[in-house]
């Protein structure tokens, strides 16, 4: 029996870590969720006191709250727009195109995602000093394109490197002109990638403070009024606000696998 369940283990070792994994990752959400769900006696939702819904019919009840939120997707969603088109246009001039520096720029790419975001953060706010440009929503903006720009990069050039040129040649053999190309050919072949560069473009600006907190001035996004509540008092509509773009980041993921394996079936030969 017990060499029998040891076999087990060693068969089954990888799916095992992977959801021991996957559960210490799920976790923090579970408790964010079920605290969304509380009634707290004082200022801090820490610990528990009894069921409530209150905070979900009321998520905007605390001052500046929503507000914050609806800045935040501002400009998560303005920088993600502005880093997919530029990343998307230097993933294919690195990948198509021949020139000079060519390396020097495709290791300059992995600077912004290998060095501490504290040290951008300086390097950016010395830079809109210096250009006498006033802190707020546009410094916050083109921070955030610019921090984006090398996870887009490195996703859309990953997807174009294993694209196959010959599709694009056969397109072309058939009297499809560069833009009908580019549009029926390129651009569907290369959208997962894209659409993946964007997402967690989306993800990594939504969520920034390090760099946001440098040069915001006064401008309160939501990841600041979550850390400057949690001094003062952690309201439970922060909670319910988290638990909403959790539940909201699991749909467009779950989505996302029935599209592609509906996909799937649908391109199987029958």
């Amino acid at each position: 029996m017990l060499r029998h369940s040891t076999h087990w283990i060693r068969r089954n070792l990888v799916v095992i870590a992977g959801l021991l994994t996957l559960a210490y990752l799920i976790l923090p959400n579970l408790v964010v969720m079920v605290f969304s769900f509380n009634k707290p006696a004082g200022r801090f939702n820490y610990s528990w006191r009894e069921f409530s819904t209150d905070a979900w019919q009321n998520p905007c009840s605390v001052p500046d709250l929503c507000g914050s939120l609806t800045l935040s997707l501002q400009i998560a969603l303005w920088a993600t727009i502005a880093a997919t088109v530029l990343g998307s246009m230097i993933a294919f001039a690195l990948v198509r195109y021949r020139f000079r520096a060519r390396s020097t720029i495709n290791s300059l790419i992995f600077l912004p995602m290998a060095m501490p975001e504290v040290v951008m953060a300086a390097s950016l706010l010395t830079l809109f000093l210096n250009m006498g440009a006033q802190l707020g929503f546009w410094t916050i903006l083109i921070a955030h394109t610019m921090f984006c720009l090398s996870f887009v990069v490195v996703a859309v050039k990953a997807r174009v490197l294993s694209m196959d040129p010959r599709l694009e040649e056969a397109a072309r053999d058939l009297y499809a002109g560069p833009v009908q190309t580019f549009l029926r050919v390129t651009l569907p072949i290369a959208a997962p990638g894209i659409a993946a560069g964007a997402l967690l473009a989306f993800a990594l600006s939504f969520d920034d403070f390090i760099i946001t907190n440098f040069n915001s001035g006064s401008t309160v996004t939501f990841p600041m009024f979550v850390w400057g509540s949690a001094q003062r008092g952690t309201p439970v509509q922060i909670n319910v606000i988290g638990t909403a773009m959790f539940a909201v980041a699991v749909l467009i993921v779950v989505a996302a696998q029935l599209i592609g394996s509906r996909r799937k079936k649908t391109a199987l030969p029958k």
